[in-house]
């Protein structure tokens, strides 16, 4: 599954162990459990570099992206608009790893998905979780590369996109793309059916015109855009995907401006920016008015994704605490010796393995999908579940990175332990892809459906799930309710379906634990 190559280690190897695959005792039993073990064997040499790379090379150069983010730059030396997005070396060196890894490519790979099936949408989660937490949110990219090729692949694309599919899906650094997402607009938000970008036809392509304001992995070779073809209806049902290269077809640069790149509170060394498209060459993908629902297909395997590096973080922050504790002294003991700390380390374990868990049910359930392996009521589980692992983990990563750095006490403060940037990074994974009321109330529509419901049922059956039958009850009510009623109690019904669902699963795998669901809101 190819290799990674070595730099020196890391700023702070001492807090981290020498592989992080072989010291994630419960990723490890995860996928013994859950992986045939043809399959494991498989990838268990890419999961052991993936490790070893996590707290060396990739951890060296996520530091460098940090301390040297990206810039915008506007003009060349003769006055011509370049809009060119400036990275470091580094960030370039992330990327290759992720192409030679398959990051993207593994869930797509044909020779792979022959031999191990829907168990490959699996490691490729296990990898990235690997990935995440050194990478300065290299994931990012790779999430909406990956959210672009199942978009593209599933709407049986026209010459262009399949050739935009052999860069998106390379495993050659010199070849590999990654894609953007162009959504979200300055009026609009989570309110997708405001978006006013409008698309012309333009004899056998488009051309596009308007503003997008949140535009992640801006200096990507190629985007997904929502826009409104003249003349349709308002609303989600008139939107239509494009498809936007950075270049035309003359090599020269396709009509869309930069217009600034985002300051933001965190992830700063993956470039966000604001897009203004003249006129910008455009292909539709898929029915004209098909766009918002293609679109959701993508925000499915980008929501994993955040649940990914949701559950990534909250292990990092785990291992930093774990070792911190075995090294720092007070009051005449190490701290792991004094039983309220030792206590809340447990706390934030657990946290951890849930996350790890749910997550890492989703990715087996969207594999099973991918393959159609799935059995009936899996398609609503996932799309239930998924909403649910977004929302949860991304909260639970807030609270428990946090939480690590009260664990060092005023150290944690400090940025040389890494900790404030994990919790800087952590806090837009309760935003990106839908906040938790939004999530909360796309669960709550789900659960209208009767499949869905029925599906959640046999879950937490085959879990044998603690007070499943509480929250199953609790659902029906909510589903019956007034809207206004059953709106207000939206998160607090997802929050205890997503803790009855993760209370199965580690039960199932014989980890005993009480989730205390920190940081979030009383139930």
């Amino acid at each position: 599954m190819g290799g990674i190559g070595s730099v020196s280690r890391g700023l702070m190897p001492e807090l981290l162990p020498e592989n992080t695959w072989r010291a994630d005792p419960s990723l490890r039993s995860l996928l013994t459990a859950w992986l045939r073990p043809a399959t494991l064997a498989w990838a268990e040499p890419a999961l052991t570099e993936m490790g070893r790379a996590a707290v060396g090379e990739l951890k060296a150069w996520g530091d460098a992206c940090e301390r040297q983010p990206a810039f915008l730059r506007s003009f060349d030396g003769w006055g011509d608009r370049v809009d060119d997005v400036v990275y470091p070396d580094a960030w370039r060196q992330l990327a290759d790893v992720a192409a030679r890894a398959g990051l993207v490519a593994l869930p797509y790979d044909r020779e792979a998905l022959v031999r191990y099936g829907a168990e490959v949408r699996l490691v490729q989660a296990a990898l990235c979780y690997l990935f995440a937490p050194s990478t300065a949110t290299y994931l990012c990219p790779v999430a909406m590369t990956d959210g672009a090729a199942r978009v593209l692949s599933d709407a049986a694309p026209a010459v262009q996109a399949r050739e935009v599919m052999t860069h998106l899906l390379s495993r050659d650094p010199g070849e590999a793309w990654t894609s953007g997402q162009w959504m979200t607009e300055r009026q609009g938000g989570s309110d997708v059916g405001r978006n006013a970008v409008v698309a012309k036809r333009d004899a056998d392509h488009w051309r596009l015109f308007g503003q997008k304001y949140f535009c992640s992995n801006i200096g990507c070779e190629v985007a997904l855009a929502l826009a409104r073809p003249e003349g349709a209806p308002p609303g989600t049902r008139g939107l239509g995907l494009f498809l936007v290269p950075r270049e035309g077809p003359d090599g020269r640069r396709n009509h869309y401006r930069v217009d600034r790149l985002k300051d933001k509170l965190g992830t700063r060394a993956m470039a966000t920016g604001e897009v203004t498209l003249d006129g910008a060459q455009a292909e539709l993908v898929g029915e004209p008015d098909c766009g918002f629902a293609q679109m959701t297909a993508m925000l499915n395997i980008t929501r994993l994704h955040n649940a990914i590096t949701a559950a990534a973080t909250m292990r990092r922050a785990l291992m930093l605490a774990t070792a911190y504790a075995g090294e720092r002294e007070a009051f005449g003991r190490t701290l792991d010796q004094h039983p309220l700390h030792a206590q809340v380390l447990r706390e934030m374990a657990a946290e951890a393995d849930a996350a790890l868990y749910f997550t890492m049910r989703m990715a087996q359930l969207l594999g099973r999908l991918e393959t159609g392996e799935s059995a009936a009521g899996e398609t609503a589980l996932f799309r239930l579940g998924i909403a649910l692992a977004k929302l949860y983990t991304a909260k639970q990563a807030v609270a428990v990175a946090s939480e690590a750095i009260e664990c060092f006490g005023g150290q944690g403060y400090m940025e040389d332990t890494g900790l404030p940037r994990l919790l800087r990074d952590a806090q837009v994974l309760p935003i990106w892809e839908g906040t938790t009321s939004v999530l909360a109330l796309d669960a709550l529509h789900v659960l209208g459906k009767t499949d869905a419901l029925d599906a959640l049922d046999a879950e937490l059956e085959r879990l044998d799930a603690p007070e499943r039958d509480c929250a199953l009850d609790r659902a029906r009510q909510s589903v019956v309710q007034e809207g206004h009623t059953a709106e207000q109690g939206a998160r607090r019904l997802a929050f205890a379906l997503t803790e009855t669902w993760m209370r199965g699963l580690l039960g199932q795998a014989g980890i005993d634990v009480k989730l205390r669901g920190i940081g979030l809101t009383p139930r």
